[in-house]
């Protein structure tokens, strides 16, 4: 798209009714295809909801999505910590840190197909991706070798998320405007949910149980199974397919778009690293192994709220100001890390790491949904620019990994991880300048 002044691209997102590429002379029938294209963005995009049980029941749908997919994958320092020990101690930190970092890239990189169905075809693309998580899940508890692990929990539970995750928050935008930073970060909160259940389970089962490691799995497979029933019932679009191109590459042109994809690019990267490696830490400074399993379940129950209350803050002090704000406070942290000691002061950096890190994605998400022009474009430009994004998750868990092996600590890795983090922020700042605000603005 080409670049519009700020004013008037700014315009033009708020009413959802100009048309892309408007420069071009256009035929009888493009015109004709335009008008009807604006009237359809009149009467569908331009009076969202912003409430009521429909659009709060896409909120409930999208947040059990979030709870049985990235609560579940949110889990894998938990079972960094229970390889290490169990089935691929023969491995390195790094080598099983792959199965992670590659589950989470192709979350986000699913979501460029992810995103284009939506738009094409609706919440019904999430059917067959619901059973493909099942499955793959399912298939995890069979694992005993390490490629095995690769492919069930690293590819095909990553892929499963990114198609299911994808339609219901690109859904969750046909319904909230003026409250899309609430409603989101109150549906992303589900992932923090399951980031609480599920690591207080798999902790119990797996190292004070003899239920043993598969059917620890299956039972989360389970609990899984009638949630992911209800979302697909519940979750559903507002709008009416696009017909256009499958991609929309076109969205690239647009700088602000740009420039948070590089923002978030840099926030992912700091933010998986405690994520992933916290239990690790903890154990290696002398906490009990089913207490340290439990700082996940801790770092994502304070991430509930890191979701909810930013997002609220998002819709009144501005999206842009919030997201650099959580950011800088996700790096400061990252940079102490290394210099926290003892169960109690690593259970209280675990929540403070969970309340600022929990706000990057729900506002990383909302300041993407800030760039369309139009809503129907919605799932299409999150989906390709998160699967941008998403090389963060294939680069920092590895390399986190490696600095954890070669010098046998956590200082290099907080360097590298605050470092990129702090850098995400101030490009989140940058991308403000992007907008008729300015850099001092409430956006």
């Amino acid at each position: 798209m080409p670049e519009l002044p700020k004013s008037s691209h700014f315009v033009a997102r708020e009413s959802h009714t100009q048309p892309r590429d408007a420069e071009k002379p256009p035929s009888e029938s493009d015109t004709a295809s335009q008008q009807t294209a604006n009237t359809n963005n009149e009467d569908n995009t331009s009076d969202v909801p912003d409430g009521g049980s429909r659009a709060w029941l896409v909120a409930a749908g999208t947040a059990g999505i979030l709870f049985c997919t990235m609560g579940y994958t949110n889990s894998f320092g938990v079972f960094q910590a229970y390889y290490m020990s169990h089935q691929l101690q023969h491995e390195t930190p790094d080598r099983i840190a792959w199965i992670g970092s590659l589950q989470n890239f192709l979350i986000f990189a699913s979501g460029a197909i992810g995103g284009p169905l939506f738009d094409r075809y609706g919440a019904k693309v999430m059917y067959p991706a619901s059973v493909l998580y099942a499955l793959a899940v399912m298939l995890t508890s069979l694992c005993t070798q390490y490629w095995h692990f690769m492919l069930a929990q690293g590819v095909l539970t990553g892929i499963a998320d990114g198609l299911l995750m994808f339609p219901a928050m690109s859904a969750m935008t046909h319904y909230f405007n003026k409250k899309r930073g609430a409603a989101m970060g109150l549906a992303i909160a589900g992932s923090s949910l399951g980031g609480v259940v599920f690591p207080i389970a798999l902790g119990k089962m797996l190292t004070e149980s003899d239920i043993g490691f598969g059917w620890s799995i299956r039972i989360c497979g389970f609990v899984m199974i009638p949630i992911l029933v209800f979302s697909c019932l519940t979750v559903k679009a507002r709008l009416p397919p696009r017909k256009t191109s499958f991609f929309l590459p076109s969205a690239f042109k647009n700088i602000l778009y740009d420039t948070l994809l590089a923002s978030i690019f840099c926030l992912l990267i700091g933010m998986f690293v405690p994520l992933i490696f916290i239990p690790t830490y903890a154990i290696q400074h002398g906490v009990d192994p089913t207490l340290a399993s439990y700082l996940v379940a801790i770092l994502n129950g304070a991430s509930v709220f890191g979701r909810i209350l930013p997002g609220i803050a998002a819709d009144r002090f501005g999206r842009l100001n919030v997201l650099a704000a959580m950011g800088a406070g996700t790096g400061v942290l990252v940079l102490v890390w290394p210099r926290v000691g003892g169960t109690a002061g690593i259970v209280v950096f675990s929540v403070f790491f969970g309340f600022t890190s929990g706000a990057i994605v729900s506002g990383a998400t909302v300041a993407l949904s800030m760039c369309p022009d139009s809503l129907e474009d919605m799932g299409t430009w999150m989906g390709q620019g998160m699967a941008i994004a998403s090389l963060a998750a294939l680069v920092g868990p590895p390399v986190t990994g490696a600095l954890v092996e070669r010098f046998g600590g956590f200082t290099e890795v907080s360097v590298f991880g605050g470092v990129f983090t702090l850098v995400g922020a101030a490009l989140a700042v940058v991308a403000k300048i992007r907008t008729p605000q300015g850099v001092w603005g409430r956006v």
